[in-house]
C-alpha cells in the first residue's frame, strides 16, 4: 500500500481559516502528553501559559510590547515568503537594527531634542537593509542559496554585537558588565499607554499591517511577488524580473526587522545589550506561517505568539516549566500548522503497489 498527495482543485476557504486552530488545538494535545511525561500539571501549564496573560492589564500590556516586533518582522519576511525567497536571518537584521540605532545616543549622549528616536528608528531600518544586502547580492549574482547566507550572516551579527558590547562601546561605568550607556531620555520612544511600557513603536508594527495588506492584495507589485512564488516560470514569460523580486523581499524584510531592533533599544531596554538577541527573528519566521502569509493572519498569530512568550515565562516561574519545553510549543505549532494547511490544499490519493517479482 503507498499513498500520494494529490493537489485539489479548489482548496476549502473555510478549512484554510480553521487550520490555525486545529493546529493549535493539535499542539496543545501533543504538548499535553509531554507535561505529562515531564511529570508536570499541564491544567497547570495551559492556565499559566494561555490564561494568565489575559487576567492582568499588566500582563496584557507586555503581551502588546511584545506583539510589535513579531508583527513587524513577520510582515516583513512574509512578502519575501509568498514570492519563495526565505530570509532566514531576520534575527541578524534585528540586531544590526539595533547597532545602528544605538550610534546616535552612544556617539552623541549629550544630544537632545524630539528628532532622536525617530532618527534612530531610520537608521535601525537601514542598517537591517543593509545587513540583508549580502545575501541578496550573493543569491543574485553568484546563485547562492540565500537560507543559509542569511542564517551565517545572524551569527556574525553576534560577533559584532559581543565585539561593541566587550570594546569600543561598552559603559566604563556599567561595573564591567557587557552593554553600552544607559540612552537618553530624548532616544527613549514615547510611551502609547500611560502606566504600561507599551511604546509608539506598536502603531508602526499595526501601520506595517496596513502597508503589507495594500500591496499585497491591492497592488501591482504585490501580484508579481504572487505569481513568481507560485508560478515561477510563467512570472518569467510575463516579463516579471526573478532578481528584482529577491531584492526587494530580502532588503524589505531586513529593512522591517531592523526597524524593530531599532525600537527594541530605544523603547523598552533603553541600552544596547547582548540580551538584545532574544530570538524574535526566528519566532517571526513561526508567525508568518502560522498566519497563513496573509497581512491580517498575522497580525493574530503575533497576538497569539506574544502570549506565548508571555504565558511560557509565567509558566517557568508557577509550574517550574523549563524554557526548552516553552520552545518545543512553539516549535509544535508551527509543524501543526504545516500539515493543518497541507491536507487543505492537498488529498491523499491511496494506492497499492504491484505485486509480484520482477523479470
Amino acid at each position: 500500500m503507498t499513498f500520494r498527495l494529490i493537489r485539489r482543485e479548489k482548496a476549502s476557504t473555510r478549512m484554510a481559516i480553521l487550520a490555525p486552530l486545529l493546529a493549535l488545538l493539535t499542539a496543545m494535545v501533543l504538548n499535553l502528553m509531554i507535561f505529562l511525561a515531564m511529570g508536570k500539571d499541564p491544567f497547570a501549564v495551559f492556565h499559566a501559559m494561555l490564561l494568565e496573560p489575559f487576567l492582568s492589564w499588566s500582563g496584557f500590556s507586555e503581551v502588546l510590547l511584545k506583539t510589535g516586533p513579531l508583527l513587524l518582522i513577520a510582515q516583513g519576511l512574509a512578502i519575501g515568503f509568498r514570492a519563495k525567497v526565505f530570509n532566514i536571518g531576520a534575527e541578524g537584521q534585528f540586531i544590526l537594527g539595533a547597532i545602528f540605532a544605538s550610534a546616535i545616543p552612544v556617539y552623541f549622549p549629550q544630544a537632545t531634542g524630539g528628532w532622536i528616536w525617530p532618527a534612530m528608528l531610520v537608521l535601525g531600518a537601514l542598517g537591517g537593509a543593509l545587513w540583508a544586502v549580502v545575501p541578496a547580492f550573493w543569491r543574485v549574482r553568484l546563485n547562492a542559496n540565500e537560507i543559509l547566507v542569511t542564517l551565517m550572516m545572524s551569527l556574525i551579527a553576534i560577533q559584532v554585537l559581543n565585539y561593541l558590547l566587550l570594546g569600543p562601546w561598552k559603559d566604563p561605568m556599567g561595573f564591567n558588565f557587557p552593554q553600552s550607556v544607559m540612552f537618553q531620555y530624548d532616544a527613549m520612544i514615547p510611551i502609547l499607554i500611560p502606566g504600561t511600557r507599551v511604546n509608539v513603536s506598536l502603531l508602526l508594527a499595526l501601520l506595517s499591517a496596513v502597508l503589507a495588506w495594500a500591496y499585497m492584495q491591492r497592488s501591482f507589485g504585490g501580484y508579481q511577488f504572487l505569481v513568481g512564488g507560485l508560478a515561477p516560470r510563467a512570472a518569467g514569460y510575463a516579463g516579471f524580473s526573478e532578481s528584482r523580486a529577491i531584492w526587494l523581499s530580502l532588503l524589505i524584510g531586513g529593512f522591517a526587522a531592523g526597524l524593530a531592533g531599532a525600537a527594541e533599544v530605544a523603547g523598552p531596554i533603553g541600552q544596547l545589550q547582548r540580551s538584545i538577541s532574544t530570538g524574535y527573528g526566528y519566532a517571526a519566521i513561526i508567525v508568518a506561517y502560522l498566519g497563513g502569509l496573509h497581512p491580517l493572519g498575522i497580525v493574530a498569530s503575533s497576538l497569539l505568539m506574544a502570549v506565548l512568550y508571555i504565558g511560557g515565562d509565567n509558566a517557568m516561574v508557577s509550574a517550574d516549566l523549563p524554557v526548552a519545553a516553552v520552545r518545543v510549543f512553539q516549535g509544535t505549532l508551527l509543524v501543526c500548522y504545516l500539515a493543518a494547511v497541507t491536507f487543505v490544499r492537498f488529498r491523499i490519493d491511496w494506492g497499492r503497489t504491484a505485486q509480484g517479482g520482477g523479470a
